[in-house]
């Protein structure tokens, strides 16, 4: 043991030495570098433009190559194809003065040509390995198309589901959260970003943009710092600790100081507590936007962005514009524009751009790596796993693949809405949709029949919009009640009906921020007629976010939520209808009963008055008159096609001393007939505090796989790492006192037991 301890150790030094001698390779050569830099130069660094007007072959004519040449750009942004890349490589490398390679990102958010579920159904799965594998394919990919910088992960906390970029990230738990954002960043950067299969990856958005108010995006933010740094900053912090590349500053205010131009945000927590040695880049035009937020001229904006920590300015260039009389000015100093410049420098050297500015521009890679066999079918395994069993009575699923099935829904035969937002690399033309996937994956076992049913929505102006990015559904402009009668034929010529109702791709996203979060009534009027027929009908659900679906859990027998898988969405949806494939996932965000509920997350406070245990209503208590205070589905939540029934709870001790261990355990024992996969959460309450504590935090989880009748032991160890919190001083540490331990399949349905834990 000692001898293995001791090489560990050497292997230890060895790898710390030998980061030390390419970090001193790194200083020398940019120290060199940047003595050669004109000022000028070194502003141009700062500078991200998007790629406006440049076409292949018309590269060299445009404003933006004009500035190229002039050392005025450090990078851009959203070009696709090695051949357009390569072009405008040619003209930093061979035309500008220095020779100072360009960085080129893309918003790479749930995979590029090869589309995954979209960020939320990903985290549905709590499986890392997925999630990691997922962002590896994306990197390769991108990689292997010129690109060596995405903005993702997006890991902001986000408990209002009216907010539409929910959508783009993990759900509403810090743990979970967290968990993902060190998936993601290992799985775009690996071990080494000199290796061209490998992209820089860029967490954003820094800090709190998913606590937008009103769910409106774009808005006002405003918290305590306790509740930042326990509920909001731990995926941003996980995501650093991974040795992400990159940080994006959000839109939104902090403190009363937009976040681009936070220097507390951006330097005294990113760099000086956490330790952060990458780049810093804004959100587009953030720098800009700025001046609308109250706070001065461009000039001004532009000035704070660089004292508090911003290093690159996406499209606005003000930085470029104003920079230089600032510092004539005195408004900022030379070793500011200095640390930004080499910082952005330092970026390039680790991707080894510097050694081959043309690393990512291997045609014949873009030919062979991108949108493979071997990539759809991962993608359509990971769609299969991302879906969420809501409700299943009478276990109408998994369907018979045989006899006739009828098919209706505006999204049943729309391949265009199944990569999801954020898909801007997808080739919608090679996705598949819920018709053709049925059709394929049944053969001629069965009959499948279709009519659309219906359109996404009432309001056609309102279904322009959220059909944008070329995913429309096509609008048919016959009278509704003459769509759904041409929809209840058909069911009434089949055994069975599978309706793919809710929301298109872009009713979630950016900018897609909505009041209401139900159902549209149009394609609700669809369910109710198909409903009458008396045929069995199932609900696949489209979602973005989580949706108030009170009135379908009520009358519809069973609910697939599929979120957007990407694009082999309708084979993957036809896998878990048929049972190809046993639902395994888990929500990640509470399912409210209405909007009015909102924000409804798990782990929330208790109120000097909650209400009393198993009742719905008590005058003076902290409720509602008119619905309980339970979501429809909570956090954790997710159904299959067996069962899986937990033991009470063994712990190793309940009294427990200093940085003694407790052990955990329960027996899950899948009591169905048939195999499945289950996901194992672990709870704990922190029962009195020197401050305020949840109700419930998720401490740890397990996804696990049990054959038919199969017994499991499943053990979490728990240290008092687990028990530590910010607290009034915004200390991190843990205090004696009792605990309650829960293990159970989703947050609300838990068994436990209590400790004693004493310093």
């Amino acid at each position: 043991m000692k001898r293995i301890q001791r090489w560990m150790i050497a292997l230890l030094a060895a790898v710390s030495l030998n980061v030390t001698a390419q970090d001193a390779k790194m200083k020398t050569f940019i120290d060199a570098l940047m003595k050669k830099m004109t000022l000028e130069e070194k502003i141009g660094q700062l500078n991200l433009p998007g790629s406006g007007d440049i076409v292949t072959g018309q590269a060299g004519n445009s404003d933006i190559a004009k500035k190229i040449e002039q050392g005025k750009v450090g990078g851009l942004f959203n070009i696709k194809s090695v051949a357009k890349i390569k072009e405008v490589q040619r003209l930093a490398v061979e035309k500008s003065r220095l020779k100072i390679p360009l960085i080129f990102g893309m918003d790479v958010i749930h995979g590029y040509e090869t589309v995954f579920p979209i960020p939320l159904g990903l985290s549905c799965t709590w499986d890392m390995g997925l999630i990691e594998r997922s962002a590896q394919i994306a990197a390769r990919e991108a990689s292997a198309d010129g690109i060596c910088w995405t903005f993702s992960p997006m890991v902001d906390i986000a408990r209002d589901p009216r907010w539409g970029r929910i959508a783009e990230g993990s759900g509403e738990d810090p743990y979970l959260g967290s968990q993902i954002a060190k998936a993601m960043v290992r799985g775009y950067q690996g071990n080494d970003l000199k290796q061209n299969h490998t992209i820089m990856a860029c967490v954003k958005h820094y800090a709190l943009y998913g606590a937008a108010e009103a769910g409106r995006d774009y808005n006002t933010t405003d918290m305590s710092h306790q509740r930042m740094y326990n509920e909001y900053l731990p995926p941003y912090k996980a995501a650093v600790d991974a040795g992400v590349g990159s940080v994006m500053a959000s839109f939104n205010e902090v403190d009363g100081v937009p976040a681009t131009a936070n220097k507390w945000l951006m330097t005294d927590v990113l760099r000086k507590q956490w330790g952060f040695k990458g780049f810093v880049v804004t959100d587009y035009t953030g720098i800009n936007e700025m001046i609308e937020h109250g706070i001065g001229d461009l000039q001004t904006v532009s000035a704070r962005a660089l004292m508090a920590g911003i290093d690159m300015d996406m499209v606005g260039e003000g930085i470029l514009t104003t920079t230089q009389k600032s510092l004539k000015e005195g408004k900022v100093t030379l070793a500011q524009i200095d640390a930004a410049c080499r910082r952005i420098l330092e970026a390039k050297y680790k991707l080894g751009l510097f050694d081959d500015p043309y690393r990512y521009c291997d045609e014949n890679r873009a030919k062979t790596e991108i949108f493979t066999d071997a990539h759809r079918k991962e993608a359509r395994s990971i769609a299969a796993q991302s879906f969420v069993l809501l409700k299943n009575q009478g276990n109408i699923l998994p369907l018979k693949k045989s006899g006739t099935i009828a098919l209706v829904g505006p999204l049943a035969d729309n391949k265009e809405n199944m990569p999801g937002t954020w898909s801007v690399a997808a080739n919608f033309s090679k996705a598949t949709s819920v018709l053709t996937g049925l059709k394929e994956v049944l053969g001629d076992k069965a009959k499948v029949l279709y009519a659309k049913g219906s359109n996404l929505d009432a309001d056609a102006a309102f279904e322009e919009r959220a059909g944008m990015f070329g995913k429309a559904l096509g609008r048919d402009n016959r009278p509704a009640a003459d769509i759904i009668a041409e929809a209840v034929s058909i069911a009434s010529q089949a055994d069975v009906v599978v309706a793919a109702l809710g929301e298109s791709a872009e009713m979630s996203g950016e900018s897609s921020s909505r009041t209401s979060i139900e159902i549209p009534e149009v394609q609700r009027d669809l369910l109710k007629a198909l409903l009458k027929t008396g045929k069995p009908v199932v609900l696949v659900l489209f979602a973005g976010r989580p949706m108030a679906l009170k009135w379908e859990n009520e009358n519809v027998p069973a609910i697939l939520n599929v979120w957007f898988g990407g694009s082999e969405a309708g084979y993957a949806v036809a896998d878990v209808l048929f049972g190809d494939v046993n639902p395994s996932g888990k929500l990640s965000t509470t399912f409210p009963q209405n909007v009015g509920q909102v924000p409804i997350f798990y782990n929330h406070k208790n109120t000097g008055r909650p209400l009393e245990e198993g009742k719905w209503f008590s005058k003076f208590r902290s409720n509602y008159l008119d619905v309980s205070n339970d979501p429809l589905y909570p956090f954790g939540y997710g159904l299959s096609y067996t069962n899986f029934s937990y033991s009470d709870i063994k712990l190793s001790s309940t009294s427990l001393k200093g940085n003694q261990t407790l052990t955990a355990s329960v027996i899950v024992t899948n009591t169905g007939s048939k195999d499945g996969k289950e996901v194992v959460q672990l709870y704990i309450r922190d029962i009195v505090g020197s401050v305020t504590r949840p109700v419930k935090e998720l401490k740890g989880f397990q996804k696990i796989e049990l054959k038919a009748g199969e017994a499991k032991t499943i053990s979490f160890n728990i240290t008092t790492n687990d028990l530590k919190f910010y607290n009034y001083d915004l200390k991190y540490d843990w205090e004696p006192g009792d605990f309650l331990i829960m293990i159970g399949g989703n947050s609300k349905e838990v068994k436990s037991g209590k400790v004693n834990w004493m310093k």
